[in-house]
């Protein structure tokens, strides 16, 4: 299967001086991080395009592109798997975009081992400094040094390749109007909506869901709030659909298909989102929305706050165990995870309550 240009980014600009691969193909919150500085870097660079590889499903929340990118989605567990896989891929992209230099913002072992095809091609590579001896300090409590954002060592891997990466990205959609979603009610003027992501891929990074009801409650209360709840997979869908009926204004967000359209429009309309430390703060962050994450296992250190979030408005416990991974995905050396179950419901409720009232 030849990769394929997604339809939501397909032009590309007239006769580009060059042609710069970018690659990163997992995971989502990574992905939509690309976007504050790709986006950028693209309108900064007119002459060059700039071929944005990464796996089917991310490629779809590539959304009001540049003319001068095109996004393509590839399937790694099909044809492109193994060593011989990942270097046939080089070879087709090479050959089918005319790639002069790559940017490798993820450098991992399907990135490394494809970037051995492009350097027998005598192409530049420039990887992603993942900051591995830094990471390890900072979660085994050896030093308090944070990790330099990713936001930032992604946009130093375009400037390495030699590119001008300002850093100027607002939100999606900037000055156009918002994309439309038949899932997406109008907004009365006095209502204020709020989106809750209450999930993440891990446990450690994931607040107690008898706990979140307690916050949903909460936040019901206030008649004009409308509460959004975001959610995907079948347990979730079912967790949701619990809370949801037991309290007005509360939309499971997880009962109808959606894509990143329908989010971009509901998150455009939302005045804060509350979430853990995981996709939909960054997708919040492409809308400009501001985001109150409640932080466990990670921490803002780990260098993956959302982009133009301010970590003061986050939630976290301070204590001498966190933070614990860089992913969230070990598991408590306490096994209750008292990093979540200890932030009290009701101080979640005011903070979110104070951002919507402008305190």
């Amino acid at each position: 299967m030849t990769p394929r240009p997604t339809p939501s980014c397909m032009a590309r600009s007239d006769k580009p001086l060059r042609n710069v691969l970018v690659m990163r193909l997992s995971a989502l919150g990574d992905v939509a991080m690309t976007i504050p500085v790709l986006y950028p870097v693209c309108r900064a660079n007119p002459d060059t395009r700039f071929v944005m590889l990464t796996k089917v499903w991310p490629a779809s929340m590539f959304h009001d592109c540049p003319a001068n990118l095109m996004v393509v989605g590839i399937d790694v567990t099909q044809e492109y798997k193994g060593f011989l896989g990942l270097m046939k891929l080089a070879g087709r992209l090479c050959k089918e975009y005319e790639i002069d230099a790559v940017a490798d913002l993820h450098n991992v072992l399907r990135t490394r081992i494809m970037s051995i095809r492009f350097r027998m091609r005598g192409l530049p590579v420039v990887h992603l400094d993942k900051q591995r001896t830094r990471r390890k300090a900072l979660i085994t409590h050896r030093s308090a040094e944070p990790v330099t954002p990713t936001i930032d060592r992604y946009r130093q891997v375009f400037e390495l390749l030699g590119l001008s990466a300002p850093a100027d990205f607002t939100r999606l959609y900037d000055g156009k109007p918002l994309p439309v979603s038949p899932l997406v009610i109008k907004k009365d003027p006095m209502q204020r909506w709020i989106a809750i992501s209450p999930f993440s891929a891990h446990e450690g990074k994931v607040y107690p869901l008898d706990l979140m009801e307690q916050v949903v409650a909460g936040l019901s209360r206030h008649e004009n709030y409308w509460i959004f709840m975001m959610g995907g997979g079948k347990k979730e869908k079912i967790a949701l659909r619990g809370i949801a009926r037991k309290y007005q204004r509360v939309t499971s967000m997880a009962e109808v298909k959606h894509g990143f359209v329908d989010e971009y429009a509901l998150l455009g309309k939302c005045d804060v989102m509350l979430t853990m430390d995981s996709a939909n703060m960054h997708l919040a962050s492409l809308m400009g929305l501001k985001a109150v994450t409640i932080w466990g296992a990670t921490a803002p250190q780990c260098g993956f706050l959302g982009y133009g979030q301010d970590s003061s408005d986050d939630i976290q416990l301070d204590m001498d165990c966190r933070p614990c991974s860089i992913y969230g995905e070990r598991g408590c050396k306490h096994g209750d995870y008292r990093c979540m179950r200890n932030i009290v419901p009701e101080s979640i409720v005011q903070r979110v309550v104070d951002i919507v009232e402008g305190k």
